[in-house]
């Protein structure tokens, strides 16, 4: 009988194992021919990946404008749109099929996001807040040169 429970949670060990890699660490990805890391989404899912990718550059559109107009008040409500709090609208299916590097790049950009909208308030550093958006970018830039997003049909 003992035996028999060493198999079973072996075998659950092993399922468990299988899935966390899946759905926490790989998601779901191929390679692509240009040699990126194709994500692959439902159309409703790359439009909601999509949706928050445009916001962000609205956000960074408007805390240029309120660096620039020296409004350091537009520069923390642009960067407070897309902060910490914005990541708990992607629905936990999606974040099942990110894989964990895109995953962290998305948390980190969001992180940054928050901090450039405190430090605005705090400092009103224009300046800072624009090596803050160089910092953001780099992520941007990372994430785009890495993955694509393509519609699974499956």
């Amino acid at each position: 009988m003992c035996r028999l429970c060493w198999i079973l949670v072996a075998t659950l060990t092993v399922i468990t194992s299988s899935l966390t890699y899946k759905f926490i660490i790989a998601g779901d990805v191929v390679i692509s021919d240009d040699g990126r890391k194709a994500i692959q989404l439902s159309s409703g899912e790359r439009d909601i990946v999509f949706s928050e990718m445009r916001t962000f550059l609205a956000s960074v559109q408007q805390i240029t404008k309120g660096v620039a107009n020296n409004d350091m008040k537009l520069v923390a409500k642009a960067a407070n749109k897309v902060g910490r709090a914005a990541q708990q609208e992607v629905p936990g299916s999606l974040i099942g099929k990110l894989p964990l590097e895109f995953k962290k790049l998305g948390f980190d950009t969001h992180s940054k996001f928050s901090q450039l909208a405190l430090d605005a308030e705090q400092l009103g550093d224009g300046q800072h807040a624009l090596s803050q958006v160089s910092e953001l970018m780099e992520n941007c830039v990372a994430c785009h040169e890495t993955y694509k997003i393509e519609v699974n049909l499956k």
